[in-house]
């Protein structure tokens, strides 16, 4: 292990901050429901203040990002047979009976609550309250075992790069190093103002709005087969535009 780090891969399969193309079609996996609906819970940032790169060596990746920057990965692997089998449809049709465990959408994920994942699906994937609190809002993510779901992993190709981590979302935390909706993050030695348990959607709400530009987050929206790296130990939230399949790695 050559940098001496775990890392969290985070791949978007089908999110929907862009454009939904017709659901004849595979370009929203069928998570867009028909219907009249609610909007998207937030916009796009106005800006992208993380550089994107298609074109990025990996020595040049160690050198410039790995241990200093956040950095969006663009064109490394072809899962467009992984993303379809994520559709509604066939994640439904073959783990719709498996039990999952949901987290609370807080700072520390106090609570666990484990149900089938087609109740979780047709049941509680809706968009979030902006005034719901952190452990009031449960999302799937983290604390399961998925043996039961190697069939769908073993078309999961990752990122090569080899370092020896609607409107739902994650309050501000840090972790190892991370690959992976919209994102904010802080280096270490800065802190973000927040509350562990209300949502991130809560905090760009009411919290945001009054940053000044100098203390504002690093962020960025992230799109079907894109990869965010962030270094060690920052501090980063999430914000899902809408209804939003991903999967995360952990690589040691």
């Amino acid at each position: 292990m050559a940098l001496g780090v775990r890392l969290l891969l985070l791949l978007a399969l089908w999110t929907l901050a862009v454009p939904a193309r017709s659901l004849r079609e595979a370009g929203d996996g069928g998570w867009r429901r028909p219907g009249p609906g609610a909007p998207a819970a937030v916009a796009e940032e106005e800006r992208c203040t993380v550089e994107r790169r298609a074109d990025l060596s990996y020595a040049e990746f160690v050198q410039r990002y790995a241990f200093s920057r956040p950095v969006i990965l663009q064109g490394l692997t072809d899962n467009s047979r992984f993303r379809d089998l994520c559709s509604r449809q066939r994640l439904l049709a073959l783990f719709g009976d498996s039990v999952v465990r949901l987290s609370t959408a807080n700072t520390y994920s106090y609570q666990k609550v484990d149900l089938p994942f087609q109740e979780y699906v047709e049941q509680m994937l809706h968009p979030q309250d902006p005034f719901s609190m952190g452990n009031d809002t449960l999302y799937f993510f983290g604390d399961n075992n998925f043996t039961e779901w190697a069939s769908l992993f073993q078309h999961y190709s990752p990122p090569p790069f080899s370092l020896l981590g609607a409107g739902s979302g994650v309050p501000f935390h840090w972790h190892g190093p991370g690959f992976s909706e919209r994102w904010f993050l802080y280096p270490p030695a800065k802190t973000p103002e927040f509350h562990p348990n209300k949502t991130t959607l809560a905090w760009l709400r009411d919290t945001y709005p009054a940053l000044a530009l100098s203390a504002r987050p690093l962020e960025c929206t992230i799109h079907a087969g894109e990869v965010l790296y962030f270094p060690d130990r920052w501090w980063h939230a999430t914000l899902n535009l809408d209804t939003s399949v991903f999967i995360s790695t952990f690589l040691s």
